[in-house]
């Protein structure tokens, strides 16, 4: 972690503890400087971070001081004062951004909105927004000719509903990876539909295996996580995803590619969606990379799929949050989305250092980006028994079994990295895992 984080970690701390109070003006960079046996270009750097967190707020000739807290702000705090620590759900760090995001809100409003936000608009949304929404796209690879192949949707778990409801009958076999993200089963068993599991190997889906699940099973869809799967962290080798690519062109089936951690990748990825245009779906949101609540998804489908989608969209929510999209496609024609995606990279590739000096680097599995891990646990700990004794202790983690698709019993948990505030918070939580795990082994 970069020496001007950590002091910047340690200033919120202080913060946070009372030891300095809003409106009281922080020492200046030299004071601190010589504090923390650094330079005042670091301390700069750090104050400077503070000031983009909206911790603090500086003035030429008069320094650097508390800002005082928003309610955004506040309502993270209490998850720092209490011994708990959250492990189980997979967002952004929140608590970097609140801020940037109230800001950009507050802009996107400042003058007078366009009646149309308000009322109904013609199809599934506006040209404009799904405009932004191609821009989104292709930034990570996706290669869209046309706005008019975007679809608006409420989050990338409508995305996937729609397709599931559309695209299969009650009955139906549905391929996914044999561990994967547990809100797509909940789909297909309420839809009762019938989850087939794909073998995964080090490097994603099998496709010798898929290709044995299409000839026996005949699945109406295939659905995978390309990139930092859930939970398992692998992101798919160009070469594997043409195997699949090749494998979906053999048969009467659809490919479904959640691709909603793309913007995690080191490099830009060729999606699958790519290389079989016509037979795939490819599906982003907002929710990772920016904010959950901003319930913003892009779903690209095949040109001969569009009117069909289109007529199920608006037959069953007529159309998207306009407002919503707006915030959205403000933010991503000024760039401030890619900047928040690439932060929100960064600190997952922070979170990501601090585990692998606490854990032990050979029993989870994980990418430098990913936001989260899949961790082993030693044969004598029983899973079910170790999860709730983690939360007796204050840590909420999740059971691998939750991401089985025949829910079998799993030696895995999966522990999320970002939605503990500070890296100090988190750091503190993983120690306690750690001992916890240490605990049990013996």
């Amino acid at each position: 972690m970069p020496k001007y984080q950590d002091i910047a970690d340690t200033v919120v701390h202080l913060i946070d503890i009372g030891h300095y109070r809003e409106g009281s003006k922080l020492p200046t960079h030299r004071a601190l400087a010589e504090e923390y046996a650094t330079t005042p270009v670091t301390i700069a750097k750090a104050y400077s971070l503070l000031a983009d967190q909206g911790h603090i707020e500086s003035f030429v000739g008069r320094g650097s001081f508390v800002k005082k807290r928003s309610s955004l702000r506040q309502a993270i705090q209490p998850q720092l004062l209490e011994d708990e620590w959250n492990f189980s759900i997979l967002q952004p760090c929140l608590a970097y951004h609140l801020e940037t995001l109230n800001n950009q809100i507050s802009q996107c409003f400042s003058n007078t909105v366009s009646p149309s936000l308000f009322g109904y608009t013609e199809h599934t949304g506006s040209l404009l927004h799904k405009n932004a929404g191609m821009r989104w796209l292709q930034h990570f690879g996706l290669h869209v000719r046309s706005a008019e192949h975007v679809l608006l949707t409420n989050g990338a778990q409508h995305a996937l509903s729609l397709l599931i409801e559309l695209y299969s009958q009650p009955g139906d076999v549905i391929a996914v990876e044999a561990l994967t993200y547990p809100g797509i089963l909940s789909i297909i068993n309420a839809l009762g539909r019938k989850a087939v599991g794909v073998t995964q190997d080090e490097q994603g889906m099998c496709p010798e295996h898929l290709q044995e699940v299409c000839k026996q099973s005949h699945p109406s869809l295939v659905i995978i996580v390309p990139s930092h799967q859930n939970p398992t962290t692998v992101t798919l080798s160009i070469e594997r995803r043409e195997a699949i690519a090749s494998v979906i062109q053999k048969y009467q089936t659809w490919l479904i590619e959640d691709d909603i951690y793309a913007f995690l990748n080191s490099e830009k990825i060729p999606p699958i969606t790519n290389l079989i245009p016509e037979k795939s779906f490819y599906i982003s949101s907002l929710s990772k990379a920016i904010s959950p609540g901003m319930r913003c998804g892009y779903l690209k489908a095949p040109q001969s799929q569009i009117e069909h989608l289109s007529t199920l969209i608006r037959t069953m929510i007529w159309l998207v949050s306009p407002i919503t999209f707006e915030i959205a496609t403000q933010m991503i024609n000024s760039e401030k989305a890619f900047e928040l995606s690439n932060q929100q990279k960064s600190i997952a590739e922070q979170r990501q250092a601090i585990a692998q000096t606490i854990l032990e680097k050979d029993t989870f599995s994980a990418q430098v980006s990913s936001f989260h891990i899949w961790l082993a646990l030693p044969d004598n700990i029983n899973t079910d028994q170790f999860v709730a004794t983690a939360k007796e202790r204050g840590m909420l983690i999740s059971n691998g079994r939750y991401f089985c698709h025949d829910e079998s019993y799993s030696q895995y948990v999966r522990l999320s990295l970002m939605s503990i505030p500070t890296h100090q918070h988190f750091e503190k939580g993983l120690i306690r895992l750690k001992q916890l795990l240490d605990q049990n082994r013996t």
